[in-house]
């Protein structure tokens, strides 16, 4: 009996020296609770957003269902369950015209025939169409004085330009003179851009340079029109702009500008120093300059013009050099193709990289 007492004893004492821990909650009572709290959430319950650190995520394991977005891209909102992405766009866009030796327009190379160059380096082409694809258009029309008597012959042929371009263009009028008016925002009706046209108030001075960096400020509101030109008509040089031609030039030369095309009615006093700048604007941008020796041949240039756009290729390349280190980038596209000697790409001859400088403060209005 003595025996059995010290064996009790020695198993209490043991007892007693152990350690312990609390107690796991019963499994129904957690899972009665996990259920409730899914049925009936709390009503301001606020829905699930991404961490604050941004791009750093958590990384995947086989099977996880979590999608991460693709690097450049930030969630920007939240509908239910599904966040949608913002890109942040780093390629550049090109869009070239390609000729041959008779200055014949060539219209079925592929990718492989073609070769960018930003600052003399090779860049890999990430994507290439071949394809008529609608355009966001400004039609920009000096209303000086000196135009009054040319305007109907101006206004028909851009309407010609409008009429043989693709259907599905949606095009903006600016008349300018010491100002500039956007007359008619972005349509793809005739009637609309006719009336906008023949609010003629031929006076004034000509300021081409604010009424172009304005319209190619108005181009960034186009939406989902990634093509961009402007056409630009006059019959003199600027007289009235607060920018310089330089300072134009660098506002159209920003990434993914518009192409622009002058047609310039000048006559011998203007001939030089207007020449000089609708040939630079056209050129930098990958345009075409046109000096017509008389009126009578503004329609076919016009025709040509919509010709051309409608039969120019798209290339877009992500640059070798990332887009935050600033500065001007020159480009030049090459082409090379079986059964052809000497073709010519004419494409912009370059870009501003980097944080693109804010819109133009607009001193027009609209009528």
């Amino acid at each position: 009996m003595l025996i059995g007492l010290v064996l009790w004893l020695g198993t209490w004492i043991a007892a007693q020296n152990s350690p312990t821990s609390a107690p796991p909650a019963p499994a129904s009572n957690a899972a009665g609770q996990q259920t409730a709290s899914a049925q009936n959430p709390p009503a301001q319950a606020p829905p699930a957003s991404v961490p604050a650190q941004g791009n750093e995520q958590a990384p995947n394991r086989p099977g996880d269902a979590v999608q991460v977005p693709p690097k450049g891209e930030e969630p920007e909102t939240q509908q239910g369950d599904v966040f949608v992405f913002k890109k942040e766009v780093d390629e550049v866009t090109l869009h070239a015209t390609v000729v041959d030796d008779h200055n014949r327009l060539i219209t079925n190379l592929a990718k492989n025939d073609f070769t960018v160059l930003e600052d003399g380096k090779p860049q890999k082409i990430t994507s290439f169409r071949s394809e008529d694809i609608p355009v966001a258009m400004g039609i920009v029309i000096d209303n000086s004085g000196s135009m009054r008597e040319k305007r109907p012959a101006v206004n028909a042929a851009a309407i010609n330009l409008v009429q043989s371009s693709n259907p599905q263009d949606q095009v903006f009028v600016v008349n300018f003179n010491e100002e500039y008016f956007l007359d008619q925002d972005y349509t793809a009706k005739v009637p609309k851009l006719k009336d906008a046209l023949e609010r003629i108030e031929s006076r004034g001075g000509t300021a081409l340079y604010d009424a172009v960096v304005a319209s190619a400020d108005h181009l960034k509101k186009s939406g989902a029109l990634e093509k961009k030109v402007l056409l630009v008509v006059t019959d003199g040089e600027d007289n009235a702009s607060r920018e310089s031609l330089e300072q134009a030039v660098r506002r159209l030369e920003e990434k993914n500008g518009p192409t622009i095309y002058t047609i310039g009615l000048l006559g011998e006093e203007h001939s030089k120093r207007a020449r000089r700048a609708l040939r630079q604007m056209a050129e930098d941008t990958g345009g075409v300059a046109f000096f017509p020796k008389d009126l009578s041949e503004v329609q076919a240039i016009t025709s040509q013009i919509a010709h051309d756009i409608r039969n120019q290729y798209t290339i877009q390349y992500k640059p070798s050099m990332p887009q935050s280190v600033g500065g001007y980038r020159t480009v030049k596209v090459e082409a090379q193709a079986h059964g052809y000697k000497k073709l010519q790409v004419r494409t912009r001859s370059g870009y501003y990289a980097g944080q693109q400088r804010p819109s133009v403060t607009d001193q027009g209005g609209t009528k």
